[in-house]
C-alpha cells in the first residue's frame, strides 16, 4: 500500500476539526492506503499518558475490535478517545462505572439488568405518547413567525422527553436533564465557556439526582422501570450507584446522539431536496436508518489493547489506544454502494452508528429508530414545506458529530 497523503500533525480527534467538518476525504485516503494508522500526538494531549492512538478506519476492522472486547477494552481508558489535557488520571478511571467503559463479565451482568428498560413492550407502551409529543413539538416549532433554529425548536426535545418517559422523570426536572447532559459534552467548545471541571460538576449532579430516585423507589415501591432496575439489589437488580451512572450513560447515549441525528437528518433532507419530496410521499421504513449512517452522531470511540496483536497488517502492542472511526466505516465503499449519496431507500444497511456489534452495541436502537420515524413524519405532515436559511453550526468535540444551530422556516 501507499502511504495516505495526510497533513503532517493530521489529527482526527482534533475538535477544531470536528467543528468544522467531518473528515471524509482523509478517512477514504487512509482505507484506501492505510486502513489502520498510528496517529502521534504530544503527551497527554488527550488525557493520556502516551504518544498517540490507531486510527481504524475500515468497516470490517472497526466490527472486529468491537467485537473482541477480550483483544479490545473499553474498560482501561475508557471509551472516551480524547479528554481535555488538563483531566486527572482519577477523573478519567472514575468513569469505568459507566456501561460505556465496562468490558465482560461486569458490562454482561450491568447489561443484563438495564436491558429490561429496552424491550419491545417497554417501547411499544411509549409509542403514543412519543407520538403525541412529537405532534406537538413540531406544532409549536410551527407558530413562529420567521426563522427558528431547528435545534432548539424541534430536534432536542423528542429525545429528552422519550428518556424522561423511559424512567419516570418528571415533566418539571426534564429541563436541568438536558442542562447538565449538555454540559458535560461541551467543554470543548469555548463558544459555551464550559470548563472540564463544570462538566464534572454537572455529571454529580445529574448522578445525585438519580440517585435519589432509586432510593425513593426503594423505601416506596411504584409500577415504573425505576423499582424494576433498584428494588431488590440481592436479586440482580443495580444498586444506586450503579443506577445514578446508568441515568448519565442516557442522558448523554440517548439524548444528545438521537438530537444530533435528527439535525444532521434535516439538514441531508433540506440539502438533497429529492429525498425530502420521497419521503414525504412514501415514508420509507428505511429512512430512519439511512438519516443515522448518514449523520454518525458518534464519530469515534476508542479500545484499549490487553495484550500484542495483529489488526490491518499493522502490530498493535499492549496498551495502545485504538480509535474507532465509526463515520469512516460508514463510508466504506467495500460495504456501501455510492457511500456518499444520502439514500432513504438504501437496503440493506449494514451501517455502524449504532456501534460495531459486540457487548456494546447500542441497547437504545429500537427507541432511537423510533423517534427518528415520529418526528420526522410530523414534521412532514406539519412542515413539508421547511426550508434552510443558514449553514449548521457545528460544536466543536473531539467526538461528537454535533450541530448547535441550524436556522430554518416555513415556506
Amino acid at each position: 500500500m501507499s502511504c495516505p497523503a495526510l497533513p503532517d500533525g493530521f489529527d482526527f480527534t482534533d475538535p477544531d476539526l470536528l467543528q468544522h467538518r467531518v473528515p471524509l476525504p482523509e478517512f477514504a485516503e487512509l482505507r484506501r492506503a492505510e486502513p489502520v494508522r498510528w496517529i502521534p500526538q504530544t503527551s497527554n494531549l488527550a488525557g493520556f499518558q502516551d504518544e498517540g492512538y490507531w486510527a481504524v478506519t475500515r468497516h470490517a476492522d472497526v466490527k472486529y475490535v468491537s467485537t473482541h472486547p477480550e483483544l479490545y477494552s473499553s474498560y482501561l481508558n475508557t471509551a472516551i478517545i480524547r479528554f481535555n489535557e488538563h483531566i486527572e488520571r482519577d477523573a478519567i478511571d472514575a468513569q469505568r462505572l459507566i456501561l460505556l467503559n465496562m468490558d465482560p463479565p461486569e458490562h454482561t451482568r450491568v447489561r443484563q439488568i438495564v436491558q429490561r428498560v429496552f424491550t419491545p413492550r417497554a417501547i411499544r407502551a411509549l409509542e403514543d405518547r412519543l407520538r403525541a409529543r412529537a405532534g406537538s413539538i413540531v406544532t409549536e416549532a410551527r407558530a413562529h413567525p420567521g426563522p427558528f433554529d431547528f435545534v432548539t425548536s424541534v430536534a432536542c426535545e423528542l429525545p429528552l422527553q422519550a428518556i424522561a418517559e423511559l424512567i419516570g422523570i418528571p415533566q418539571d426536572d426534564r429541563a436541568k436533564i438536558f442542562d447538565w447532559s449538555n454540559k458535560m459534552i461541551s467543554y470543548d467548545d469555548p463558544e459555551y465557556a464550559i470548563t472540564e471541571e463544570v462538566g464534572q460538576e454537572s455529571a454529580t449532579e445529574l448522578i445525585a439526582y438519580a440517585m435519589n430516585m432509586a432510593a425513593d423507589r426503594k423505601q416506596c415501591p411504584a409500577k415504573d422501570i425505576v423499582t424494576t432496575l433498584v428494588s431488590a439489589e440481592d436479586e440482580g437488580n443495580l444498586n444506586s450507584d450503579e443506577f445514578g451512572f446508568f441515568v448519565l450513560m442516557l442522558a448523554v447515549a440517548g439524548n444528545e446522539t438521537t438530537r444530533n441525528a435528527i439535525t444532521h437528518g434535516m439538514h441531508a433532507f433540506l440539502t438533497n431536496p429529492e429525498q425530502w419530496e420521497l419521503y414525504k410521499a412514501e415514508r420509507p421504513a428505511t429512512a430512519a436508518e439511512e438519516i443515522v449512517r448518514w449523520a454518525t452522531p458518534v464519530n469515534s470511540f476508542q479500545r484499549t489493547a490487553t495484550q500484542d496483536t495483529e489488526l490491518g497488517g499493522k502490530q498493535i502492542k499492549k496498551g495502545d489506544r485504538v480509535g474507532i472511526f465509526y463515520a469512516a466505516a460508514n463510508h466504506d465503499p467495500e460495504v456501501f454502494d455510492n457511500p456518499d449519496t444520502f439514500d432513504i431507500t438504501r437496503d440493506p444497511n449494514p451501517h455502524l452508528g449504532f456501534g460495531g456489534g459486540g457487548p456494546h452495541y447500542c441497547l437504545g436502537k429500537s427507541l432511537a429508530v423510533l423517534e427518528i420515524d415520529l418526528i420526522f413524519n410530523a414534521i412532514a405532515d406539519a412542515m413539508p414545506d421547511l426550508r434552510l436559511v443558514g449553514d449548521p453550526r457545528r460544536l466543536r468535540s473531539a467526538w461528537i458529530n454535533g450541530v448547535k444551530e441550524l436556522q430554518v422556516s416555513l415556506g
